[in-house]
């Protein structure tokens, strides 16, 4: 029987009160806020309802943060869907982990914690102002690569988000993206300096995969309910052996999200349902695919349309 894909957005989703609406109308969404205050000895929740922003930004808070959010919204579907078919999880970079936990692979608390961990080494790993990251649009994957290859010259430079068609992020040393940015523009390149503290998904991000490493061996990891599409390689993984080295090497090697997306869709899915703060991976699968079903759940609106969504005739079949 086909199924649907969930998916799970990664950092740059949050924004202050995101989540709130969930907390007010669901106890299943209370008790993951709850949950994730308790595992992490302060209360996420007030700093995520309330602020402000600039510590929402910070990494080791956001990563967590937007999990959680991101939980909440799965959960209090699941709990009025609880029969409908999955067939696949995924998301972008942290989102990964929410699918993880979602699939019944992680427990929310030890999700909750491991995020913290790597959103604190990978904010660590390169001395702020050396690093950042860029949106490359309008041109191929293959021309970011050889911009990228070229500017290494001068810092090192890569491709860190393969996100859809003509939108490539590159992440490196700013010696190196600022080569980047001068090139692709003078190809006709639109080009978007992103607000990130450090280059994530970049070789220079090395050891927050060694501190993920440690932290993931201190954890039980089940058997996924459902598989996960690694950001590494867009494999179908279900056991610890599948997940724990492709995890590690997420910190530091791009994220093939466009990869995933066509690998799901392989998988006859009925559709697609993004689970968090935003339509940010929503608005990245119509740049894919325009043809595919795709809808999003944040709160009690959204919720409601897609609960409605899911059983309506065409949409489950």
């Amino acid at each position: 029987m086909s199924g649907w894909a969930v998916m799970f957005p990664g950092q740059g989703a949050q924004y202050v009160g995101m989540g709130l609406n969930l907390f007010q109308q669901y106890q299943e969404a209370r008790d993951v806020f709850y949950e994730a205050d308790d595992a992490l000895g302060y209360k996420l929740s007030q700093l995520i309802f309330e602020g402000p922003e600039e510590r929402l930004r910070d990494t080791e808070v956001q990563q967590p943060a937007i999990l959680v959010v991101s939980v909440a919204a799965w959960t209090v579907f699941r709990a009025r869907q609880p029969q409908l078919p999955i067939s696949v999880g995924f998301g972008l970079s942290l989102g990964e982990y929410s699918a993880y936990v979602a699939a019944g692979t992680f427990t929310l608390r030890d999700a909750v914690r491991l995020t913290r961990i790597r959103g604190r080494a990978m904010q660590e790993a390169v001395p702020k102002g050396l690093g950042g990251m860029s949106a490359i649009l309008g041109l191929k994957s293959e021309e970011v690569e050889a911009l990228c290859h070229e500017a290494s010259q001068v810092g090192w430079v890569q491709p860190a988000n393969y996100n859809a068609p003509g939108q490539i992020v590159v992440s490196g040393l700013i010696t190196g993206l600022d080569h980047v940015e001068t090139a692709a523009r003078a190809r006709g390149a639109r080009v978007v300096r992103l607000s990130v503290s450090a280059p994530f998904h970049s070789r220079l991000l090395t050891p927050a995969g060694a501190v993920v490493s440690k932290a993931l061996a201190d954890i039980d990891i089940q058997r996924a309910q459902f598989p996960v599409l690694a950001n590494v390689d867009a494999t179908l993984c279900y056991d610890a052996q599948d997940i724990i080295p492709r995890l590690i090497n997420q910190v530091s090697h791009p994220v093939l999200f466009q990869q995933c997306v066509e690998r799901a869709m392989t998988l006859d899915v009925l559709g697609f349902i993004e689970f968090g703060p935003g339509r940010s991976l929503t608005s990245l699968l119509k740049k894919i695919d325009r043809k595919q079903k795709v809808f999003n759940v944040e709160d009690e609106a959204s919720l409601d349309k897609a609960l409605e969504l899911v059983q309506a005739p065409g949409y489950n079949s």
